[in-house]
């Protein structure tokens, strides 16, 4: 990240943040998906509400599609206070050094949004947003995307069928390790570049929640979608501690308020918006959509459940035994 960007950054931040007297206070929430999407749509909706609730004493300004931060650039400028809030992908946290967020890449992990929000609004989900504070990021809450499904050229009824199959992924050691024990290829490849790569055959299948699917037209360059719902995408929304912390406290308790309604009100327009893009896709008829039966899924919980154990060392066998437990899952009896 060019330094000169950072330093005026930092200085109109230190601005805003020591300028208390100086209504309103600013906040910098910065993404880098659309407006239009679920994480988009509740960054909007947490402006509405931080300055509906604060009574105007703050200002949340959305920056969305990168155009203050890249994906790369964001975390860093957050840490340096450049910027207060982010909604970054749960897998983002790994490389940041705190592993235990991995727990949520792990395929099969959550039976459903039920058992996802036991972890996510539950003691679990609190452990994990705590482990950040050491690195100058305070968590607030957890965003939905959705579960993800395999989609191909070729129909895909078993492991068996993507047996050989190149199939993108975002940067994950979890999901790389996922797609192995399906006997396929992982291809680490940027979100940006994956409708052309799939329309090429540089790759031949993907994993996504199916909004992910529908808006990046991918469904038009794939023939086959099967619901296995395997895997979770989501987001952590997070702020730069030392700024959160400097708020006056019945203003951060306002903000807090105002995150609980937009939280919830991500999580249900994210599992709306995916059942409306399902529908879409198979209005569509460019895509054969395959439900799997019982034994289906059963089959492919099989194959890819024991990455959990290959992934112990990596994540730490107490926060997968933490989600075990708080979600009721028992890997032994598939």
């Amino acid at each position: 990240m060019k330094v000169s960007k950072l330093l005026v950054a930092l200085f109109a931040g230190a601005l805003s943040l020591g300028a208390y007297a100086q209504q309103p206070i600013v906040i910098k929430f910065s993404h880098v998906v659309a407006n239009d999407t679920p994480k988009g749509k509740a960054a909007d909706y947490f402006a509405q509400k931080a300055a509906e609730l604060t009574k105007g004493k703050v200002k949340v300004e959305v920056y969305a599609n990168s155009t203050l931060y890249k994906d790369k650039e964001e975390m860093e400028a957050l840490q340096l206070g450049a910027v207060q809030m982010l909604a970054p992908s749960l897998a983002k946290f790994g490389p940041l050094g705190v592993r235990e967020f991995e727990v949520f890449d792990l395929p099969f992990m959550f039976n459903g949004y039920d058992d996802l929000h036991k972890v996510t609004t539950g003691p679990v989900g609190k452990q994990l947003l705590a482990k950040l504070e050491p690195k100058g990021i305070r968590g607030l809450a957890f965003w939905d995307n959705g579960f993800k499904s395999f989609s191909a050229n070729t129909p895909i009824m078993a492991p068996a069928d993507l047996k050989g199959k190149k199939l993108r992924i975002q940067s994950s050691k979890v999901l790389e390790e996922q797609i192995r024990a399906l006997s396929a290829l992982p291809q680490v490849m940027a979100f940006s570049e994956v409708y052309q790569a799939l329309q090429t055959g540089v790759v031949d299948g993907t994993e996504n929640p199916i909004s992910n699917l529908y808006t990046q037209k991918m469904h038009e360059v794939q023939k086959h979608l099967t619901l296995t719902d395997h895997g979770y995408l989501g987001y952590a929304v997070i702020v730069n501690k030392k700024f959160w912390d400097g708020l006056p406290a019945d203003v951060r308790q306002q903000l807090d308020e105002a995150m609980v309604q937009a939280t919830r009100y991500a999580n249900q327009i994210a599992k709306v918006e995916n059942d409306t893009a399902l529908e879409n896709v198979r209005k569509s008829g460019k895509t054969a959509i395959h439900t799997p039966t019982a034994a289906e899924r059963t089959e492919f919980k099989k194959a890819l459940v024991p990455v959990h154990k290959k992934m112990e060392s990596r994540i730490g066998k107490p926060t997968i035994d933490a989600v075990y437990q708080a979600t009721g899952f028992n890997p032994n009896k598939l």
